[in-house]
Protein backbone atom coordinates (compact mmCIF):
# COMPACT_ATOMS: atom_id res chain seq x y z
CA UNK A 1 0.00 0.00 0.00
CA UNK A 2 1.57 3.45 -1.15
CA UNK A 3 2.01 5.69 2.11
CA UNK A 4 -1.13 8.34 0.49
CA UNK A 5 -2.97 4.86 1.06
CA UNK A 6 -1.42 3.95 4.08
CA UNK A 7 -2.31 7.57 5.82
CA UNK A 8 -5.76 7.29 4.21
CA UNK A 9 -6.62 3.99 5.67
CA UNK A 10 -5.32 4.97 8.73
CA UNK A 11 -7.80 7.94 8.35
CA UNK A 12 -10.60 5.59 7.79
CA UNK A 13 -10.43 3.00 9.96
CA UNK A 14 -9.37 5.78 12.94
CA UNK A 15 -12.99 7.65 11.73
CA UNK A 16 -15.28 4.29 11.78
CA UNK A 17 -13.68 2.54 14.96
CA UNK A 18 -14.65 6.06 16.65
CA UNK A 19 -18.12 6.27 15.06
CA UNK A 20 -18.73 2.78 15.93
CA UNK A 21 -17.16 2.85 19.46
CA UNK A 22 -19.10 5.79 20.08
CA UNK A 23 -22.58 4.39 19.11
CA UNK A 24 -22.01 1.32 21.03
CA UNK A 25 -21.43 3.11 24.15
CA UNK A 26 -24.23 5.59 23.66
CA UNK A 27 -26.90 2.77 22.74
CA UNK A 28 -25.01 0.31 25.48
CA UNK A 29 -24.69 -2.65 22.14
CA UNK A 30 -22.67 -4.29 23.64
CA UNK A 31 -22.10 -5.64 27.67
CA UNK A 32 -19.83 -8.04 29.57
CA UNK A 33 -19.83 -11.24 28.27
CA UNK A 34 -22.25 -10.84 25.05
CA UNK A 35 -22.24 -13.68 22.32
CA UNK A 36 -22.61 -10.88 19.34
CA UNK A 37 -23.97 -12.36 16.41
CA UNK A 38 -22.42 -10.49 13.21
CA UNK A 39 -24.69 -11.29 9.70
CA UNK A 40 -22.39 -11.01 6.87
CA UNK A 41 -24.30 -11.38 3.54
CA UNK A 42 -20.93 -10.41 1.49
CA UNK A 43 -21.61 -6.77 0.93
CA UNK A 44 -19.24 -4.10 2.06
CA UNK A 45 -20.98 -2.93 4.97
CA UNK A 46 -20.73 -6.43 6.87
CA UNK A 47 -17.51 -6.79 5.90
CA UNK A 48 -16.09 -3.46 7.41
CA UNK A 49 -18.85 -4.11 10.71
CA UNK A 50 -16.92 -7.53 11.41
CA UNK A 51 -13.07 -5.89 10.83
CA UNK A 52 -14.53 -3.25 13.20
CA UNK A 53 -15.76 -5.13 16.02
CA UNK A 54 -12.58 -7.62 15.92
CA UNK A 55 -10.37 -4.82 16.02
CA UNK A 56 -12.64 -3.01 18.68
CA UNK A 57 -12.62 -6.04 20.74
CA UNK A 58 -8.73 -6.35 20.92
CA UNK A 59 -9.00 -3.14 22.61
CA UNK A 60 -12.15 -3.23 24.49
CA UNK A 61 -12.55 -2.76 28.47
CA UNK A 62 -15.38 -5.78 28.40
CA UNK A 63 -14.93 -8.94 26.87
CA UNK A 64 -17.52 -10.21 24.70
CA UNK A 65 -17.25 -13.09 21.69
CA UNK A 66 -17.97 -12.69 17.73
CA UNK A 67 -19.91 -15.28 15.67
CA UNK A 68 -20.08 -14.46 12.03
CA UNK A 69 -23.11 -15.78 10.35
CA UNK A 70 -23.84 -16.03 6.36
CA UNK A 71 -27.15 -17.00 5.70
CA UNK A 72 -26.76 -18.72 2.09
CA UNK A 73 -29.84 -18.25 0.77
CA UNK A 74 -29.42 -20.83 -2.37
CA UNK A 75 -29.36 -18.07 -4.98
CA UNK A 76 -27.82 -19.60 -8.61
CA UNK A 77 -24.66 -18.31 -8.85
CA UNK A 78 -23.95 -18.15 -5.25
CA UNK A 79 -20.45 -18.31 -4.56
CA UNK A 80 -20.25 -20.63 -2.18
CA UNK A 81 -16.91 -20.92 -1.31
CA UNK A 82 -15.92 -16.70 -1.15
CA UNK A 83 -17.39 -16.14 2.48
CA UNK A 84 -15.66 -19.46 4.22
CA UNK A 85 -12.53 -19.25 2.73
CA UNK A 86 -12.13 -15.24 3.62
CA UNK A 87 -13.32 -15.91 7.42
CA UNK A 88 -10.84 -19.14 7.56
CA UNK A 89 -8.11 -16.84 6.52
CA UNK A 90 -8.75 -14.53 9.43
CA UNK A 91 -9.51 -16.90 12.13
CA UNK A 92 -12.90 -15.70 13.11
CA UNK A 93 -15.47 -18.07 14.46
CA UNK A 94 -17.98 -18.60 11.79
CA UNK A 95 -21.37 -20.79 10.22
CA UNK A 96 -22.80 -20.87 6.96
CA UNK A 97 -26.78 -20.98 7.46
CA UNK A 98 -28.08 -22.49 4.47
CA UNK A 99 -31.66 -22.77 3.61
CA UNK A 100 -33.59 -22.53 0.35
CA UNK A 101 -35.06 -19.00 0.48
CA UNK A 102 -34.84 -17.95 -2.80
CA UNK A 103 -37.23 -20.62 -4.31
CA UNK A 104 -39.86 -19.50 -1.74
CA UNK A 105 -39.10 -15.19 -2.88
CA UNK A 106 -39.06 -15.94 -6.58
CA UNK A 107 -42.18 -18.50 -6.31
CA UNK A 108 -44.81 -15.85 -3.70
CA UNK A 109 -43.64 -12.49 -4.95
CA UNK A 110 -45.64 -11.30 -8.01
CA UNK A 111 -44.01 -10.61 -11.26
CA UNK A 112 -42.71 -7.05 -11.74
CA UNK A 113 -43.16 -6.70 -7.83
CA UNK A 114 -40.01 -6.24 -6.12
CA UNK A 115 -38.32 -9.39 -3.80
CA UNK A 116 -36.79 -7.24 -1.23
CA UNK A 117 -39.27 -7.27 1.52
CA UNK A 118 -40.30 -10.64 1.64
CA UNK A 119 -36.46 -11.76 1.29
CA UNK A 120 -35.30 -9.79 4.30
CA UNK A 121 -38.22 -11.30 6.24
CA UNK A 122 -37.21 -14.85 5.57
CA UNK A 123 -34.06 -13.63 6.19
CA UNK A 124 -34.43 -12.61 9.41
CA UNK A 125 -36.57 -15.41 10.94
CA UNK A 126 -33.61 -17.55 9.91
CA UNK A 127 -31.17 -15.57 11.39
CA UNK A 128 -33.48 -15.35 14.76
CA UNK A 129 -33.99 -18.76 14.76
CA UNK A 130 -29.91 -19.37 14.59
CA UNK A 131 -28.95 -16.91 17.10
CA UNK A 132 -31.67 -18.58 19.72
CA UNK A 133 -29.75 -21.88 18.83
CA UNK A 134 -26.66 -20.79 19.69
CA UNK A 135 -27.42 -18.69 22.65
CA UNK A 136 -26.67 -15.19 20.93
CA UNK A 137 -27.28 -12.54 23.27
CA UNK A 138 -27.09 -9.90 20.49
CA UNK A 139 -27.79 -9.91 16.37
CA UNK A 140 -25.64 -7.30 14.83
CA UNK A 141 -26.79 -6.11 11.55
CA UNK A 142 -24.41 -3.85 9.49
CA UNK A 143 -26.84 -0.62 8.31
CA UNK A 144 -25.23 2.45 8.27
CA UNK A 145 -26.00 6.43 8.96
CA UNK A 146 -27.28 6.71 4.83
CA UNK A 147 -29.73 3.04 5.48
CA UNK A 148 -31.41 4.80 8.22
CA UNK A 149 -31.58 8.54 6.95
CA UNK A 150 -33.20 6.45 3.69
CA UNK A 151 -35.49 4.39 5.57
CA UNK A 152 -36.77 7.80 7.86
CA UNK A 153 -37.55 9.01 4.33
CA UNK A 154 -39.09 5.91 2.82
CA UNK A 155 -41.67 5.82 5.36
CA UNK A 156 -42.51 9.54 5.49
CA UNK A 157 -42.59 9.59 1.84
CA UNK A 158 -44.40 6.06 1.01
CA UNK A 159 -45.40 4.66 4.34
CA UNK A 160 -47.13 8.14 6.14
CA UNK A 161 -45.06 7.14 9.29
CA UNK A 162 -42.10 9.39 11.42
CA UNK A 163 -39.72 6.14 11.44
CA UNK A 164 -36.56 5.30 11.08
CA UNK A 165 -34.23 2.20 11.45
CA UNK A 166 -33.31 2.04 15.24
CA UNK A 167 -29.59 1.34 16.62
CA UNK A 168 -30.58 -1.01 18.91
CA UNK A 169 -33.99 -2.75 18.95
CA UNK A 170 -36.16 -5.52 20.90
CA UNK A 171 -37.61 -7.94 18.20
CA UNK A 172 -41.53 -8.12 18.78
CA UNK A 173 -40.76 -11.78 20.22
CA UNK A 174 -38.80 -9.89 23.10
CA UNK A 175 -36.43 -12.66 22.25
CA UNK A 176 -33.14 -10.28 20.30
CA UNK A 177 -31.39 -7.88 20.78
CA UNK A 178 -31.01 -6.53 17.09
CA UNK A 179 -27.68 -3.77 17.13
CA UNK A 180 -26.78 -1.62 14.25
CA UNK A 181 -22.61 -0.66 15.25
CA UNK A 182 -22.35 0.92 11.76
CA UNK A 183 -25.09 3.67 12.81
CA UNK A 184 -22.96 6.50 13.11
CA UNK A 185 -21.10 5.61 10.01
CA UNK A 186 -20.99 7.41 6.61
CA UNK A 187 -21.46 4.81 3.86
CA UNK A 188 -18.84 6.87 1.58
CA UNK A 189 -16.09 6.13 4.32
CA UNK A 190 -17.41 2.41 4.84
CA UNK A 191 -16.91 2.25 0.58
CA UNK A 192 -13.51 3.52 0.46
CA UNK A 193 -12.73 1.64 3.83
CA UNK A 194 -13.83 -1.57 1.94
CA UNK A 195 -11.96 -1.28 -1.56
CA UNK A 196 -8.68 -0.20 0.65
CA UNK A 197 -9.06 -3.43 2.41
CA UNK A 198 -10.03 -5.31 -0.69
CA UNK A 199 -12.72 -7.49 1.16
CA UNK A 200 -13.72 -10.10 -1.64
CA UNK A 201 -17.33 -8.43 -1.64
CA UNK A 202 -20.04 -10.93 -2.91
CA UNK A 203 -22.93 -8.70 -5.12
CA UNK A 204 -26.61 -9.40 -4.06
CA UNK A 205 -27.76 -11.36 -7.37
CA UNK A 206 -31.39 -12.37 -6.19
CA UNK A 207 -32.86 -9.46 -7.80
CA UNK A 208 -31.19 -9.34 -11.41
CA UNK A 209 -31.22 -5.98 -12.53
CA UNK A 210 -34.22 -5.45 -10.21
CA UNK A 211 -33.86 -2.22 -8.11
CA UNK A 212 -36.28 -1.22 -4.91
CA UNK A 213 -36.66 2.22 -7.15
CA UNK A 214 -38.23 3.76 -4.08
CA UNK A 215 -34.92 3.63 -1.90
CA UNK A 216 -33.07 4.38 -5.05
CA UNK A 217 -35.00 7.91 -5.31
CA UNK A 218 -34.39 8.48 -1.78
CA UNK A 219 -30.54 7.89 -1.96
CA UNK A 220 -30.74 10.17 -5.14
CA UNK A 221 -32.18 12.36 -3.33
CA UNK A 222 -29.77 12.56 0.11
CA UNK A 223 -27.27 12.26 -2.02
CA UNK A 224 -27.61 15.20 -4.25
CA UNK A 225 -28.66 17.20 -0.99
CA UNK A 226 -24.90 16.25 0.31
CA UNK A 227 -23.30 17.83 -2.56
CA UNK A 228 -25.49 21.26 -2.90
CA UNK A 229 -25.61 21.63 1.36
CA UNK A 230 -22.42 20.87 2.57
CA UNK A 231 -23.23 19.52 6.49
CA UNK A 232 -27.18 18.81 5.70
CA UNK A 233 -27.22 15.26 6.14
CA UNK A 234 -25.44 15.96 9.92
CA UNK A 235 -28.03 18.28 10.57
CA UNK A 236 -30.67 15.56 9.21
CA UNK A 237 -28.98 12.52 11.04
CA UNK A 238 -28.98 14.53 14.46
CA UNK A 239 -32.62 15.13 14.33
CA UNK A 240 -33.55 11.79 14.37
CA UNK A 241 -31.72 11.90 17.90
CA UNK A 242 -33.70 14.82 19.11
CA UNK A 243 -37.16 14.56 18.86
CA UNK A 244 -39.92 16.97 20.45
CA UNK A 245 -43.38 14.79 20.71
CA UNK A 246 -45.18 17.81 21.75
CA UNK A 247 -44.57 19.76 18.37
CA UNK A 248 -45.65 16.79 16.23
CA UNK A 249 -49.26 15.50 16.34
CA UNK A 250 -49.47 11.59 18.06
CA UNK A 251 -51.94 11.64 20.56
CA UNK A 252 -50.34 8.58 21.42
CA UNK A 253 -46.93 10.16 22.45
CA UNK A 254 -47.90 13.12 23.47
CA UNK A 255 -51.47 14.37 26.08
CA UNK A 256 -52.55 17.08 23.57
CA UNK A 257 -56.00 16.54 25.39
CA UNK A 258 -54.31 16.83 28.66
CA UNK A 259 -52.91 20.43 28.14
CA UNK A 260 -55.93 22.75 29.55
CA UNK A 261 -56.34 20.75 32.71
CA UNK A 262 -51.78 21.18 32.80
CA UNK A 263 -52.49 25.46 31.97
CA UNK A 264 -55.22 25.43 35.06
CA UNK A 265 -52.89 23.38 37.26
CA UNK A 266 -50.12 25.58 36.18
CA UNK A 267 -52.52 29.10 36.93
CA UNK A 268 -53.24 27.44 40.25
CA UNK A 269 -50.06 26.92 41.58
CA UNK A 270 -48.58 30.20 40.41
CA UNK A 271 -51.92 31.93 42.30
CA UNK A 272 -50.90 29.47 45.62
CA UNK A 273 -46.95 30.77 45.25
CA UNK A 274 -48.43 34.21 44.95
CA UNK A 275 -50.25 34.02 48.03
CA UNK A 276 -48.03 32.68 50.11
CA UNK A 277 -45.40 34.91 49.10
CA UNK A 278 -48.01 37.77 50.21
CA UNK A 279 -48.51 36.12 53.48
CA UNK A 280 -44.96 36.10 54.23
CA UNK A 281 -44.33 39.77 53.51
CA UNK A 282 -47.59 40.70 55.57
CA UNK A 283 -46.62 38.61 58.54
CA UNK A 284 -43.40 40.54 58.36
Amino acid sequence: MQRKQHLRFNRLQKNLRRDCGRAIADFRMIEEGDLVMVCLSGGKDSYVMLDILLNLQKHAPINFSLKAVNLDQKQPGFPEHVLPEYLQSIGVDYHILEQDTYSVVVEKTAEGKSYCGLCSRLRRGNLYSYAEEIGATKIALGHHRNDIMETLFLNMFFGGKLKAMPPKLLSDDKKHIVIRPLAYCREEEIAEFAGLRQFPIIPCTLCGNQENMQRQEIKAMLNEWGRRYPGRLDVLFRSIGNVAPSHLADTSLYDFAGLDEERRNAHAETEEIQARQIKAVNLS
